[in-house]
């Protein structure tokens, strides 16, 4: 007996050596295994697409990732209290034809326009919000619903045709009122940056609101509190926590960010085009779902899904660059965000798990 406890005990001594060191290379490749894939990325459409490592090629990048990002940064909101927002890409595009419609069919000012479009984003996140605490409908048909609701909302002022000046209207006139400049500053504007290369305003916009974003979720009470709800909804009731208002509040933020990611579009485009926000909804649902990756954060994070829009930008431009088919770049974006999430997840487990 004495003989075996020793063997036991010097078994079970030796078995352990082993951990530390393969603990220590799955850390490392859960925090920086999404950043090397990042930068590796970069690097190899540097060498195979010619023009890509121009600064102006990551001016167009971070112009074409503002928006997206945006977007992606609200459903992060409703992905922290456990829920999911697939309305958002309908709401940016009905906040796209609302700004329209109200300067150029309605003649009213850039205010107006901003203040309706921004009310019109906080509506439908309570109404998502209601729909989903009160009713007990499921998010994902919740905001799905919207979403179809929306489509269809959106297109009926018009008749389904895009808003630009000039046009005939349903009733036989015409449209008469223009864009504001003002307004069109908020998608056009240009500053400095890097010599004769000019930072997109809507850059400035995606890197406040990411701020704001990180800063609310991470260093606040309300974000953590918002945290303790998608980890277990029902100990952050019994604690006190109003589970409700908070989860109604996420689909508020995100209707939001909607809206304003619709009028940057719109100011950019300078109409209302019916059909400018078809892949919106996919790019921010990615941006945000790969922003799990980042840092091994294996959670919805407003860092992650700023480098995930980052990600999805350069993965994009690069296949452009390189005449990659436009069919194969949802299935190379989906591709890669399998691959991102089934890494991290499946490697949480196993450090969790110890083997």
């Amino acid at each position: 007996m004495s003989m075996n406890q020793t063997e036991t005990s010097s078994a079970g001594s030796r078995a352990p050596k082993r951990q530390p060191h393969s603990s220590g290379l799955i850390d490392i490749a859960i925090r920086y295994g999404f950043l090397a894939l990042l930068v590796g990325l970069v690097i190899f459409f540097s060498v195979f697409a010619n023009g890509f490592a121009g600064p102006r090629s990551a001016v167009f990048i971070f112009q074409s990732v503002a928006i997206t990002g945006i977007l992606a940064l609200g459903v992060t909101c409703t992905l922290v209290v456990g829920g999911f927002d697939l309305s958002i890409g309908s709401v940016a595009t009905s906040s796209m034809m609302l700004a329209a419609y109200m300067m150029v069919v309605l003649e009213q000012s850039a205010f107006v326009a901003i203040v309706a479009c921004l009310a019109m984003g906080a509506l439908i996140g309570l109404i998502n919000g209601l729909l989903i605490v009160k009713t007990k409908v499921p998010d994902l048909l919740a905001t799905l619903g919207m979403m179809f609701l929306l489509v269809g909302l959106q297109r009926i002022p018009t008749e389904g045709r895009s808003i630009a000046t000039g046009m005939s209207l349903p009733d036989g006139s015409t449209a008469e009122g223009t864009f504001s400049p003002l307004f069109l500053q908020l998608g056009r504007h240009r500053f400095d940056f890097m010599l004769d290369n000019l930072l997109p305003a809507p850059v400035i916009f995606l890197v406040v609101i990411g701020i704001l974003v990180w800063v609310f979720l991470e260093l606040t009470r309300h974000g953590r509190l918002m945290y303790a709800i998608g980890s277990n909804e029902r100990a952050a009731s019994l604690t006190g926590t109003n589970v409700n208002n908070y989860k109604i509040l996420a689909y508020m933020i995100s209707g939001v960010l909607a809206s304003i990611g619709g009028m940057l579009l719109a100011a950019r485009l300078g109409r209302g085009d019916i059909a400018s926000g078809t892949n919106l909804l996919l790019d921010a649902v990615a941006a945000s779902l790969i922003g799990f990756a980042v840092l091994g954060a294996a959670k919805p994070n407003a860092f992650g899904t700023s480098m995930g829009a980052l990600f999805v930008g350069i993965l994009l431009q690069g296949l452009t660059m390189m005449n990659a088919p436009y069919y194969t770049q949802d299935f190379i974006k989906g591709l890669v965000l399998v691959i991102a999430l089934v890494f991290t997840f499946s490697l949480s487990a196993r450090k969790a798990g110890g083997h």
